[in-house]
């Protein structure tokens, strides 16, 4: 909750509150000029939203707390690619200084069903460019939390090469954190929400 509260995302929420608030107070009778407004800027707002989400596969994957419980588990690398490291946009040379790899993985957890994550790096970790599998190091407890060690144990590097990708496939599922984008919005709602009763109330 602390993440979904954040003072960032009660902040970045502000314009999209105001542009369903102004839908809103349109629909509700006021000036059709609002009405027009609030459609155009709410329709904007949700497709921005719609692009980060869509941008972010499965998730992004957080770092892990510095006294968080820990894990390893294997994982089926789906892709590799260079992006930005501040927009996350794909980006052609590997080699530009703002550039980090984005690792799209299906964790394979003991115990738990597999999901789907990616993670950032400015390194390609475990040579993961040119391989299927992956190990990572993650926490049980909150299981967005992964980050792709350099040099895991053996046999866990074992236990991923006898992945097979396509029972992976068949049984993953999707990561269990705040999709990219979902604070925002649903601090959006809450914040229209209160706008709302208070000026039709």
């Amino acid at each position: 909750m602390r993440q979904l509260f954040s003072p960032l995302a009660l902040l970045a929420a502000v314009p999209v509150a105001a542009a369903l608030t102004a839908l809103v107070r349109g629909a509700a009778g006021g000036p059709f000029w609002l009405l027009l407004i609030g459609l155009t800027t709410s329709a904007l707002a949700l497709a921005f939203l719609g692009g980060v989400a869509e941008s972010r596969q499965g998730g992004r994957a957080a770092e892990l707390r510095a006294r968080g419980p820990r894990a390893y588990a294997p994982a089926l690398v789906n892709s590799v690619r260079a992006v930005h490291k501040e927009t996350g946009t794909t980006v052609f040379d590997p080699g530009d200084p703002k550039s980090v790899f984005a690792f799209d993985l299906t964790v394979v957890p003991e115990g738990r069903p597999p999901y789907r994550v990616e993670v950032h790096h400015p390194l390609d970790l475990q040579n993961l460019l040119h391989r299927t599998s992956a190990v990572v190091e993650y926490d049980p407890r909150q299981p967005w939390r992964v980050v792709v060690p350099n040099n895991p144990p053996g046999e866990w590097l074992a236990r991923a090469q006898r992945l097979d990708p396509e029972a992976v496939r068949a049984a993953g599922g999707p990561l269990r954190a705040w999709p990219a984008g979902f604070q925002i919005l649903a601090m959006a709602v809450v914040e229209s929400g209160l706008l709302c009763w208070w000026l039709l109330g």
